[in-house]
C-alpha cells in the first residue's frame, strides 16, 4: 500500500466502509430527535442584540441574535410573528423565549421563536412595578396582618379564566380531595387591555357572594375563600396581576384571598398582597383543599384515643380504691373512720373527674361531628339541595357538564330519581 495513502496505524477501518457508515440525512434527523427531546433546550429565554432581519413572503421571520461572543439563528413563524407587538430591526436589544430544532435540509441549528419582547419596554413595565410596590410599602399594605385561610372551606370562587387549563386543573383537585365541595366560578379575561378590570370586577363579584345575607337569600353557604389566578405566561400576559386596580381589590378583599398566578419563578404584585401566595393555580387548591378521607380518619383516630384515654383513667383509679380499702383492713381502729373518710374524698373525687373527662370529650367529638355533619352531602341534601350524577356515577357539577337526552340520577336525602335532560340552559359565565 502506498504510504502516501495508509491510514494511521491506531484507526479503526471499520467504520471507514461505506456499508456501516451512517447518512447524512439520518444523522442529521438523530441529532434533531436528541436535540428535540432535551428539555434543557426548550422555553429558553436568550437576550441579544438583533443583527440580520428578514422577512419570507409567507410571512416568517429569520433573524440573527448576537452579543460579543456568539451569534444564532432564529425564526418565527408566521403565527408568532402576527403575535409579537413590535416590527424588529437590526440593531433592537430583545428578549426572545423559544426552542432549539435542526433544520434538515441544511443541517443549521436554530431557536423556534415562541415570544420576543424589547428590553426597554420591558424595562419600562419593570420600572412601573418597582413604583407602585414601594408605594404599597410606604402605605403599610405590604406589612399589613393577612386573614387566616378557613381550615376547612364551605364555598370557594375561583376568579379565573373561563375554560382554561389553571381552572380545569383546579377543578379535578377540588374533587379529588373534597368530592362536591360548593364552589362557584367567575370566569374573567386574565390578559390584554380588558383584564384588569375584568379581574377587579371578579373579586368584587366573590365579595359580595361572602356577605351571609346573599348567601342566605340563595340557600348556599357564604364564600369564605376567594382563589385568584391564572396559569404562566410571558410577562406581559401576566402583567395585569402588576397593576394597582388588581392590588387594590386584593388588599380591600375582606374575605380571604389566594393570589396563585403564573409558574413558580414569577412573584407579582398581587402575590405580595394576597393573604396567601401560592406558586400555580394546582398549588392553590393544595394549600387550602385538605382532603376528606384525612380528617375522617383523623376523627375516628381522636375518637378511639378518647375511649382508650378514658378507660385507663378509670382503671387506675379503681386501683387506687383497692389500694386503699385494703390497707384500711389492716389498719388500728383508731384510723378506720379517717381511712373511710379519705376512701369517700376520693370516692367523689373520681366521681367529680369522671364526669368532667367524659364532658371534655363529647365536646371535643362533637366539635369534630358537627364540622363534618355540616358540609356532608347529605346534609346539604336535607337543606334542599341535590347530588346529581352521569350513568357513569361522575359528579354533575354544572349544567354545561350534561347534554340533552342523557341519562342522570338525581340524589336527594331521602332516595334518588333516574331522569333524562330534556333541555339545557347556560348562565353567561359558564
Amino acid at each position: 500500500m502506498d504510504s502516501r495513502t495508509a491510514p494511521p496505524e491506531d484507526s479503526d477501518m471499520s467504520v471507514l466502509q461505506p456499508a456501516t457508515a451512517m447518512p447524512v440525512g439520518e444523522f442529521v434527523r438523530l441529532l434533531r430527535a436528541d436535540i428535540k427531546s432535551d428539555q434543557r433546550y426548550r422555553d429558553i429565554a436568550i437576550t441579544g442584540e438583533l443583527g440580520r432581519v428578514t422577512v419570507s413572503g409567507p410571512g416568517h421571520w429569520y433573524l440573527d441574535l448576537k452579543d460579543s461572543d456568539g451569534q444564532l439563528s432564529c425564526v418565527a413563524w408566521r403565527g408568532t410573528a402576527s403575535r409579537i407587538p413590535f416590527q424588529p430591526k437590526a440593531g433592537d436589544e430583545v428578549i426572545v423565549v423559544g426552542s432549539l430544532d435542526v433544520y434538515p435540509l441544511r443541517g443549521t441549528i436554530q431557536l423556534v421563536i415562541k415570544e420576543m419582547r424589547q428590553v426597554s419596554q420591558l424595562g419600562a413595565l419593570e420600572e412601573a412595578r418597582r413604583l407602585l410596590v414601594e408605594k404599597l410599602r410606604e402605605e403599610g399594605a405590604m406589612d399589613r396582618p393577612r386573614q387566616p385561610l378557613p381550615a376547612i372551606p364551605q364555598h370557594i370562587c375561583l376568579v379565573t379564566g373561563a375554560g382554561s387549563a389553571a381552572l380545569a386543573d383546579m377543578q379535578r383537585l377540588i374533587e379529588e380531595r373534597w368530592p362536591g365541595l360548593r364552589r362557584t366560578i367567575i370566569g374573567v379575561l386574565v390578559q390584554g387591555e380588558r383584564a384588569t378590570a375584568e379581574i377587579v370586577r371578579g373579586i368584587e363579584a366573590a365579595n359580595r357572594m361572602s356577605d351571609p345575607f346573599w348567601a342566605e337569600a340563595n340557600g348556599v353557604p357564604p364564600v369564605d375563600l376567594i382563589v385568584c389566578g391564572r396559569g404562566g405566561g410571558s410577562p406581559e400576559d401576566l402583567w395585569a396581576f402588576n397593576l394597582e386596580p388588581v392590588a387594590r381589590a386584593v388588599i380591600d378583599s375582606p374575605t380571604p384571598l389566594i393570589s396563585a398566578v403564573g409558574h413558580e419563578s414569577d412573584i407579582l404584585v398581587s402575590d405580595m398582597v394576597a393573604d396567601l401566595r401560592a406558586a400555580t393555580p394546582s398549588h392553590a387548591i393544595e394549600r387550602c383543599v385538605p382532603y376528606r378521607s384525612d380528617l375522617e380518619q383523623q376523627h375516628d383516630d381522636i375518637r378511639l384515643a378518647m375511649a382508650a384515654a378514658t378507660v385507663r383513667r378509670l382503671s387506675h383509679l379503681r386501683e387506687s380504691v383497692t389500694h386503699l380499702r385494703a390497707r384500711l383492713g389492716h389498719a388500728p381502729m383508731a384510723g378506720v373512720e379517717r381511712g373511710r373518710g379519705r376512701i369517700d374524698g376520693l370516692a367523689s373525687r373520681i366521681t367529680a373527674g369522671t364526669t368532667g373527662l367524659f364532658q371534655h370529650q363529647r365536646t371535643r367529638l362533637s366539635r369534630a361531628e358537627a364540622t363534618l355533619n355540616a358540609i356532608h352531602p347529605d346534609k346539604v341534601s336535607e337543606r334542599g339541595w341535590t347530588l346529581v350524577r352521569d350513568s357513569g356515577g361522575r359528579l354533575v357539577t354544572r349544567a354545561s357538564m350534561a347534554r340533552p337526552g342523557q341519562a342522570i340520577n338525581i340524589r336527594f336525602h331521602d332516595g334518588a330519581l333516574g331522569a333524562e335532560v330534556t333541555e339545557q340552559e347556560l348562565d353567561e359565565h359558564e
